[in-house]
């Protein structure tokens, strides 16, 4: 556990979010006493101009003292950071307060984490490869300084000095930017709009997940009545926004096929008699777990036109996918891939996680080398990230000295892998306490690329989505404005509130359509 001492809460998130980027899966206290292992004080000044921030190691329950940060000076070295940022460096070295515009906050809460970030550099001796970047959505920077007329070498010198992000990492967000631009052209943002539809079950709940999800066993007899909840929503929803052009749909979860054929084949039956499916530039079912895939399911999603789908390993080592309560083998996933092609899917990803519990770069090298010989049309790189809903932060004690170590050269092999195997990275994004400070990378074939993934990441055009759990997104572009309409999570409570899910997309979507 982590102190955090404030005087003044107004950065007290950008604190604790870059904390959490150096420390994975701790907790916070934020009172003098607690068990912890540390403290991190910050005292603002009554003029609001200046900023105090200080570490100080834990001596007993009740006193504390300042720590060797930064003490050791004398052995620091100065990192790869911009020659610019040279006077913080030395500012930071003599533990002088932080000058700063308290109410501007873009400039403060910059100043803030740099000078946290140096203190930790000096702690803990790592440098984090998205530097101070917290943010889930690092090549958005990229694109909107790509859409202000910017050039390449003045955002990457932007990123440098500003987050003092890595310029691997750098030159991944850009390529991002620039490939997402070319995917996203033909789209109408004005008027499109893509659709997600939420189906909550699974066969069983893995250790990371964090997602609505149910186990489908306790739904046997029963699914029927989310599915009369979903249409009803979809229906509404389609009438609201008839006319307009609907770009991708996602069906995802929880595991869409965790439901039986006929459930299938009946939600895809009124998903095209409800929305115009066929204008759509792709249509993706999670099918995910393998232990969910029947040959019957995958002629249903053949036949309704799916034109993506998803077989996801997370990894090919048999005793890590027993660890995470996966439920398959290694040999199933082969055999239902193969089951796919043979049936005519041209278009599979699967979704790996580098990082998971005693996992070595060894393990991931394997596992790439096995899916390179299925030859996926996309790969989505996850890194662990410590959900605080799932089992694996409940049991993080047990699991923290077996859990993402070697992510960089982890990471680098997927990369390697993926470049190998001809897919390109078309996406990225980031989550709260991932494993390593990493990032989720989407490699994909040319053609292949889910514009869905790079919308929903991207915020840049109004998402529709029905299901327990799910959230709307709806974008203003006149006014620069997005807004969110929240389901309920709870599964059984969406099926008996489903006309206030209704009630709660009305009154949004009155002020949007004006």
């Amino acid at each position: 556990m982590i102190g955090i001492l404030l005087n003044d809460n107004s950065y007290e998130q950008d604190i604790r979010e870059l904390l959490m980027a150096f420390y994975p899966g701790e907790t916070f206290a934020h009172q003098e006493g607690a068990e912890v292992s540390f403290y991190v004080e910050g005292k603002v000044n009554e003029a609001r101009d200046k900023f105090e921030l200080r570490i100080f190691e834990k001596q007993c329950a009740t006193c504390r003292t300042q720590s060797a940060v930064p003490g050791a000076q004398s052995t620091l070295i100065w990192p790869d950071f911009p020659p610019e940022l040279l006077p913080e460096w030395s500012e930071f070295l003599k533990c002088a307060p932080i000058q700063l515009p308290y109410d501007d906050r873009a400039v403060s809460k910059s100043k803030i984490k740099r000078r946290l970030y140096f203190m930790l550099y000096a702690l803990t001796g790592k440098l984090l490869p998205w530097g101070t970047l917290t943010g889930i959505r690092p090549a958005k920077i990229a694109m909107t300084k790509l859409d202000q007329g910017w050039s390449r070498e003045e955002i990457e010198n932007h990123m440098d000095s500003t987050y003092l992000t890595s310029r691997e990492k750098i030159h991944l967000s850009m390529d991002i930017a620039e490939r997402e631009r070319r995917l996203l052209a033909p789209l109408n943002y004005q008027k499109g709009y893509s659709l997600y539809i939420g189906i909550p079950f699974c066969p069983t709940t893995c250790l990371y997940c964090s997602f609505p999800s149910y186990p489908i066993g306790k739904w046997k007899g029963r699914t029927g009545d989310y599915l009369n909840a979903l249409i009803k929503e979809m229906d509404y929803t389609a009438a609201k926004m008839a006319g307009r052009p609907l770009d991708t749909v996602y069906l995802g979860g929880g595991t869409p096929t965790s439901l039986p054929a006929e459930d299938l084949d009946l939600l895809l039956n009124r998903l095209r008699a409800a929305f115009p499916v066929e204008q759509a530039l792709e249509l993706t079912v999670e099918a995910g777990r393998p232990d969910s895939i029947t040959r019957e399911k995958l002629l249903v999603l053949k036949r309704h036109g799916v034109t993506r789908i998803s077989i996801n390993p997370q990894t090919m080592k048999q005793e890590t996918l027993d660890l995470i309560g996966r439920r398959h083998s290694v040999e199933m996933v082969k055999e239902t891939f193969a089951m796919a092609r043979e049936l005519g899917f041209d278009n599979i990803n699967m979704d790996l996680i580098i990082g998971l519990p005693g996992e070595s770069s060894r393990d991931v090298k394997d596992t790439m080398e096995q899916v390179k010989e299925l030859n996926p049309d996309s790969v989505t790189v996850h890194s662990l990230a410590i959900k605080r809903a799932s089992r694996l932060k409940l049991l993080w004690e047990e699991y923290r000295d077996k859990t993402g170590q070697d992510i960089d050269a982890m990471a680098e092999i997927t990369a390697r892998a993926a470049k190998d195997m001809g897919l390109e990275p078309y996406y990225l994004y980031r989550q709260k306490n991932m494993a390593g400070n990493f990032e989720n990378v989407g490699y994909a074939a040319p053609g292949k690329a889910c514009i869905y993934n790079i919308l929903i990441m991207e915020e840049l055009q109004t998402i529709l989505a029905c299901g327990a759990g799910t959230t709307t997104k709806l974008i203003f572009p006149a006014e620069n404005r997005k807004e969110r309409v929240e389901n309920v999570k709870d599964a059984d409570q969406y099926v008996e509130r489903i006309d206030e899910m209704l009630e709660r997309k009305e009154k949004m979507l009155a002020n949007w359509e004006k």
